[in-house]
Order: structure tokens, then C-alpha cells, then sequence
């Protein structure tokens, strides 16, 4: 694929899941002004390294990969929180609860968690955005959903 395919591909990305990107973005970086800038940046580094892309694997995941680079480097603080105006994907609210029950997730299962349902990428999508193997994606989020799981169980009525 030509360099120019890849850039056209990438602004397609942007302008159809520009939310998705700054959600997550936001929830690893921890504020939202620093989220649009990972998200910025991200993308910016897409363009600037499209020839490196090996065309092997997604290239939306590969993406995702800038921008979930840049959201950690810009981490201002490391507390998580879902604000009143974040949506789901089916414009529903998230529960806060679930935002301070995420934020006391180990990194690796709150950004697979992130991944896979706040922008709601595919094991493979998410593997290549994290280096991972996609059965290593499997096995992290099954034990963030334990973890939710069992926190929810325990908590009181």
C-alpha cells in the first residue's frame, strides 16, 4: 500500500473514531486537555511514520499504538475518573463507581479494558496497538473482568 493510501486511511480513522480515541486517551492520560493533544500527536506521528507500518496487522491498531504512546507520556496525574459527560458508545452513562474501580486496575488490564470496550477495538486491533499477543489480550482482560467481578460482589448493598 502507497504512502497516500495510508495517509487518506489515517484521516478516515480520525474523523470516524476521533471520540473513542480521545475517551481512552483521556482515561490513561487522566485530563482532557492532555488527552486531545495525546490524540493529536498520536495521529500526527501516524502520518509523520507511515512508511514504517509493515502493512502486516491492522492499521487502526497500529494507530492506536501513537496514540496510546503519547497519552502515557503525557500522564499529568495518575488518578482515572469518568466525568458526567462521558458517553458509551450506546450514549449511555458509565457508573463512577466503575470509574474508581477501573483506576484501581493494574495498568496493562485498565488500557485493555479501555481498548476493548471504550473504543471497542478487536483482540487482534488491540494486540498490535500494545504489542501483545492476541491471546495475551484474551487472558488480560478475562482477569480485569474477574477483578471487576469479584469487586462488585463484595461491595455492599
Amino acid at each position: 500500500m502507497d504512502e497516500a493510501t495510508i495517509w487518506l486511511q489515517i484521516e478516515s480513522l480520525y474523523r470516524t473514531h476521533f471520540p473513542q480515541f480521545v475517551r481512552v486517551a483521556r482515561a490513561i492520560a487522566g485530563d482532557r486537555d492532555s488527552a486531545l493533544e495525546a490524540v493529536q500527536e498520536g495521529f500526527a506521528d501516524g502520518l509523520r511514520h507511515a512508511d514504517q507500518w509493515s502493512g502486516s496487522g491492522s492499521l487502526e491498531g497500529w494507530v492506536w499504538r501513537c496514540v496510546v504512546n503519547r497519552a502515557r507520556k503525557a500522564r499529568p496525574r495518575p488518578a482515572f475518573e469518568l466525568t458526567v459527560d462521558e458517553r458509551r458508545t450506546d450514549g449511555r452513562q458509565y457508573d463512577s463507581e466503575l470509574g474508581i474501580r477501573l483506576a484501581a486496575l493494574p495498568e496493562r488490564q485498565r488500557l485493555v479494558v479501555f481498548l476493548r470496550y471504550f473504543a471497542d477495538l478487536e483482540y487482534r486491533e488491540i494486540a498490535t496497538a500494545l504489542r501483545f499477543e492476541t491471546g495475551t489480550v484474551s487472558a488480560t482482560l478475562h482477569a480485569a473482568q474477574a477483578t471487576l467481578r469479584a469487586a462488585y460482589e463484595e461491595a455492599p448493598v
